[in-house]
Formats: structure tokens, sequence, C-alpha cells
């Protein structure tokens, strides 16, 4: 015979076990939705790039800001981001090559992006604004561009207050500039590969 805390504790598993099979199917649902295709690549893994690209000559980039040899600190690390990628062969000219990356950078700024008590800045924002073309060299024609990329990071200061000329900013926080060189470099190389 039954007693009413029996049927309560019979009920009560019921709606836990409904729960669980619940769950579960849900789960087995989320689960067949993440795991089908969906268009989705790992990042860096993709191109959109025609097949008949196998070279792509990169001349160093052009600086029209006052960052004394950004232009060459970044196309040296726009040549190996894409050669980390690993499916084309990279070449410093823009000639003999299927596709030249032509980059022209424009603008290099830095401003304070928070302060201390004191009012002295303790974060920085670096602002790089530049114009990235990559051309097909056979056809003549434009394959990906953005004529006014824009990467923006934000950069710890050391201590005190620091100078918003960016000459004067990365001569004190070299590695502000290392960072922000490697990091835009791989938003362009990026950028081009996965169409963004």
């Amino acid at each position: 015979m039954r007693t009413r805390s029996d049927a309560l504790d019979t009920a009560g598993t019921a709606r836990i076990s409904g729960r669980r099979v619940g769950l579960r199917a849900l789960c087995g649902a989320a689960l067949i939705l993440v795991s089908s295709s969906c268009g989705y690549t790992l990042a860096g893994r993709g191109s959109f790039l025609p097949a008949s690209i196998k070279t792509i000559g990169i001349p160093s980039f052009t600086n029209h800001t006052q960052v004394f040899n950004f232009e060459t600190l970044i196309t040296q690390k726009v040549r190996s981001e894409f050669i980390g990628r690993g499916k084309y062969q990279i070449l410093p000219q823009d000639s003999g090559v299927d596709a030249v990356l032509i980059g022209d950078i424009a603008v290099v700024s830095v401003t304070p992006a928070s302060f201390n008590p004191l009012q002295l800045a303790t974060r920085y924002a670096i602002t790089v604004t530049a114009n990235i073309q990559l051309r097909d060299a056979h056809e003549n024609k434009v394959l990906w561009e953005n004529p006014s990329l824009v990467f923006r990071q934000e950069y710890e200061a050391a201590s005190g207050s620091r100078p918003t000329d960016p000459n004067a900013f990365f001569s004190q926080e070299a590695t502000a500039l290392d960072r922000v060189s490697t990091e835009f470099s791989r938003a362009i190389v990026s950028a081009i590969l996965e169409a963004f």
C-alpha cells in the first residue's frame, strides 16, 4: 500500500525524470545545431582568394605619419603573418607575382584613454588608419580593399604622464610599438583572408 508521501515522491521523481529527458533532448538538439555545417571556419584557416593566387608581392608600405620607420615594421609583420598562414608564397616585390598588397599608412594617433586621481594618463589608445588594397596582378583588378582600415587598441602606461606625440610615445614605450604593429598586421591579414 502506497502512502501519500510515496505518491508525492513518485510524482516528484517523475517530474525530475521528465525534466532530465527534456534537458537531454534540448542538449542533443543544441549539439546537432552546433555541429551542423553552418558556413563558419576556424579563423585563419580559410581564404576567399581565387585559387589562381599562389604568390603575393608585398612591397614596402608607404608611411604618411610622423612615426619613424613604422612602414618598415608593419611591412615585415604583414609578410610574416602571411607566411605564418602557410598558404601563399610571399615576395617583397610587386612584379612576377599573382597578387600585390599595397599599404598606405595615413594616421597614427596616441590619446589618453583613462587617468588616475592625479590626472596623469594611465592608459593610452593608439589608433592606426591605413588604406590597404590587394590587387590581382594579372587582371589588374581589386580583390580586396579597405580605404580607411582603422585599428585601435589600448595600452597601459608604464608610469606617470606620457606624451601624445606618437614618436615621443613610442620612443618611451617601445613594446607598445611592437604590439600595435603585430596586432595591426594580424588584423590586416585576417581581414584579407577571411573577407571581412
